[in-house]
């Protein structure tokens, strides 16, 4: 079970919380919202304000108004020899009810003459309006004939209705600018990906050729001529330019290999040439008896013939690189694979080889190439094993899946850690006995396993044995073909 990390969870909130990670899609958004909440809300301060004064203002008014028409209506009589007196007033209870008034006339003196049925007591009166606690209270002077003041009016009305109202008018502005925020957020979402959308068609293509490395496709063509269009009008030179760049070197490249194929294919004629002459003359040296010469040829009859070998190999390498691929046909795996394992047992003597026993596999292919294939992977399990290692030669076939399959597999060390991942690269050699040995390997047997497997249309793998050494195995499809299996001796 892989590790969770406890830090995971704290590194995905900094992401989140950090604008620099968000998509521009959402800056754009959030940058739209901001900028409109902004402006509602100086907008909303404003007009709050200014609306809350003119509602405070008509109030202020309507009680002006209240007061003084009261004020017109009432007469006092004040006498020298007696208390003053109202001679005239409208019905103070009809006047208060309206609105849930208080109402209070007071003489002169602020001595109290009347009064609205609950009124509050609401102290002295005093000209003007004022707050006295949860009222607002306006007083007016009562004048006499004589132009001197009378007594004095007091009416007085709850503030709370102008407050409910300039709340509730707070509220409103409040909702406006949250709405206004959200409509400009999913218009911002909106506008970002309309504006986004080339853009992401332009990412969407490039993903696309970065997946299948084809520089050959082109960039979707610029509705407008805009930087978006600019941008990808520079794209799509850029791939142009790759594409004509990878194209050469391809071309280069093919020339390289079909060089080293006809290289490799000339060099077989004068090579068999030259061992076929070391091989007459070791022979004529042997029966004239000389040792040191004889020795001589020897040496250089080996060395030819390892060269052959190499030059056979590279030549194998090299059509399968430049795509020359040889006949296919119809035949059977089981027999290529039991001919390569009697081939490999006679430079096995000191090691176990078991070939299990298997069913006709058929398979279309080379017959050559294969047997080429097995006789590397079994050459490749005896050389780097210690004597008495067991090497199994095993051959399958998996109609469900329709795939043929070829395992080799020791009880020797395995394959050294430190060419696990290199193990099917061209010249790449492991430590045992034939590195050190005359005629060891080239470092080749593996790749040539790799290059046959794949012409084949299949893959090879490495691993590690039930009994903890080495295993190659090779998956090929098996045949479609329906013509009669050939005996791989016709190859000869």
């Amino acid at each position: 079970m892989a590790e969770t990390d406890p830090l995971a969870p704290r590194r995905r909130r900094r992401r989140i919380l950090n604008p620099n990670s968000w998509p521009v899609r959402w800056r754009l958004a959030v940058a739209s919202a901001g900028l409109t909440m902004v402006i509602l809300l100086v907008f909303g301060a404003v007009v709050g304000t200014l609306a809350g004064e003119r509602v405070r203002d008509d109030f202020d008014r309507e009680l002006r108004g209240a007061v003084r028409t009261l004020a017109g209506e009432v007469q006092i009589f004040d006498s020298a020899v007696g208390p003053p007196q109202i001679i005239s007033s409208p019905e103070l209870d009809d006047f208060a009810s309206a609105n849930d008034a208080s109402v209070r006339i007071f003489d002169s003196q602020g001595g109290m003459l009347r009064e609205s049925s609950g009124a509050l007591d609401l102290g002295p009166p005093v000209l003007g309006i004022e707050d006295i606690g949860p009222m607002r209270v306006a007083t007016a002077a009562l004048q006499a004939s004589t132009g001197e003041i009378a007594g004095f009016v007091q009416y007085a009305r709850s503030r709370q209705q102008v407050d409910s109202t300039i709340a509730r008018l707070w509220l409103f502005i409040a909702a406006c600018i949250v709405g206004g925020t959200l409509l400009a957020s999913l218009a911002g979402l909106a506008i970002a990906a309309r504006a986004m959308e080339p853009i992401a068609s332009l990412t969407a293509t490039a993903r696309e050729i970065g997946a299948t490395r084809d520089p050959s496709r082109k960039m979707p063509a610029p509705s407008s001529a805009d930087e978006v269009g600019e941008l990808a009008l520079t794209l799509d030179e850029m791939l142009r330019s790759l594409d004509a760049a990878r194209a050469e070197r391809e071309g280069a490249m093919q020339r390289q290999r079909e060089f080293v194929a006809d290289a490799s294919h000339e060099l077989r004629t004068p090579l068999t040439s030259v061992i076929a002459n070391l091989e007459l003359l070791q022979l004529s040296l042997t029966r004239v008896d000389q040792s040191e010469e004889q020795e001589i040829a020897g040496s250089a009859l080996r060395s030819s013939q390892r060269m052959s070998r190499l030059v056979g190999d590279l030549l194998l390498l090299a059509r399968a690189d430049a795509g020359r691929a040889r006949e296919h046909y119809r035949c059977d795996l089981g027999e290529i694979a039991t001919n390569a394992a009697t081939e490999v047992a006679v430079m096995a003597d000191d090691h176990q080889l078991r070939v299990s026993e298997a069913e006709p596999v058929p398979v279309d292919g080379n017959p050559d190439e294969l047997h080429r294939m097995v006789l590397n992977l079994l050459e490749n399990a005896v050389r780097h094993t210690p004597p008495g290692t067991s090497v199994e030669l095993r051959v399958a076939s998996d109609s469900a899946q329709g795939l043929a399959s070829i395992e080799v597999a020791d009880d020797g060390p395995g394959i050294p850690a430190e060419i696990g991942d290199q193990v099917f690269e061209r010249f790449v050699r492991g430590p045992g006995p034939a590195d050190t040995s005359t005629g060891g390997g080239t470092g080749l047997g593996l790749a040539i396993v790799q290059a046959v497997a794949q012409s084949h249309g299949g893959q090879v793998e490495a691993g590690r044995s039930a009994a903890g050494g080495a295993l190659f195995r090779v998956s090929l499809p098996l045949a479609k073909s329906e013509e009669p299996v050939r005996p791989a001796l016709e190859r000869l």
